[in-house]
């Protein structure tokens, strides 16, 4: 049911919503390009909408500053939303998958997803057609100061149709329980985790023990949580959550000058496999060495 009412408010807002309709129309020509890195590829998408985004001024001067565009009473006076529990569904007007939701916490609140991941499991049961994923709050979160998730179009993330094809021969058997997996991918340019379980404690668990184990070995920042970007699925009766330790906000090229620069804001999109460059140029000039360059400084080894 949930499901097919977040289906029928897309079609509405692309219906009553100008902004959202010319954003989503505008996906259907963007440009596209892969790299190949022998058993995998990666792609880049030149999407000039994403620049506000990508651009986005994340320290706690400017977050101070603005008026949080998560808080209902803040939202444009054209987007509607779907009540889930402590969440409300939105379509997100600047996306990057064909069908691409906002889902932010009620009360504004700080993004932090140890309190919240058993609520991320019970939205990909619940949108089990889509991946839900996580941007820590100096992982791509373009609003720190307000919990939130994002879901979009399942099998549309490089990263999850990866793993299925891959499991065998890329990934390592790290834990094992009764109804819980834990997997580490090999050979894929980022360190990635795969939590399989067929319940939710069994997944929060061994969530718990990852986190605690980035908490005792990464550096914590200011915010209190190691860095991190989750991808979360629901299929063949079991959760597939994918955990994505991170390093550094952004890599250098972010900040360089001129030629050098690349506008590359590493989220989940990215260490997913699908690089988004908001600027014609940089899309035009990024090489196969800019992605292993840019997945090296940001991504946890």
């Amino acid at each position: 049911m949930l499901q097919e009412n977040i289906k029928t408010l897309f079609q509405d807002q692309l219906k009553n919503w100008n902004l959202a309709r010319t954003n989503y129309e505008g996906l259907k020509t963007i440009q596209t390009k892969s790299f190949n890195f022998g058993d995998f590829e990666i792609k880049v998408q030149f999407n000039p909408a994403r620049i506000t985004s990508t651009g986005a001024k994340t320290d706690a001067k400017n977050i101070a500053e603005r008026k949080c565009f998560l808080c209902r009473e803040n939202l444009p006076g054209e987007q509607m939303g779907i009540e889930f529990g402590d969440y409300t569904i939105l379509v997100n007007p600047f996306p990057i998958l064909p069908e691409h939701f906002t889902i932010p916490y009620k009360n504004h609140i700080p993004q932090q997803i140890k309190p919240h991941f058993s609520d991320m499991l019970k939205l990909a049961k619940e949108l089990s057609d889509y991946v839900v994923f996580y941007n820590g709050p100096k992982c791509g979160a373009s609003a720190p100061d307000h919990m939130h998730f994002q879901a979009g179009t399942k099998g549309f993330l490089p990263l999850v149709n990866d793993y299925n094809r891959l499991k065998d021969t890329h990934t390592d058997l790290l834990v094992s329980t009764n109804d819980t997996q834990l997997f580490q991918m090999k050979n894929y340019l980022r360190t990635v985790y795969c939590i399989e379980s067929k319940s939710v404690e069994g997944s929060k668990d061994a969530f718990e023990k990852l986190y605690s184990y980035f908490q005792n070995t990464l550096v914590i920042n200011e915010v209190e949580e190691p860095m991190m970007n989750i991808v979360c699925v629901f299929q063949d009766n079991r959760w597939f959550a994918f955990i994505l330790p991170r390093k550094a906000f952004r890599p250098w090229q972010y900040t360089a000058e001129a030629e050098k620069q690349l506008l590359i804001s590493p989220a989940t999109v990215e260490l997913s496999g699908i690089f988004i460059a908001p600027i014609e140029e940089h899309f035009d000039r990024i090489s196969e060495k800019d992605i292993e360059s840019i997945l090296e400084q940001t991504s946890l080894k």
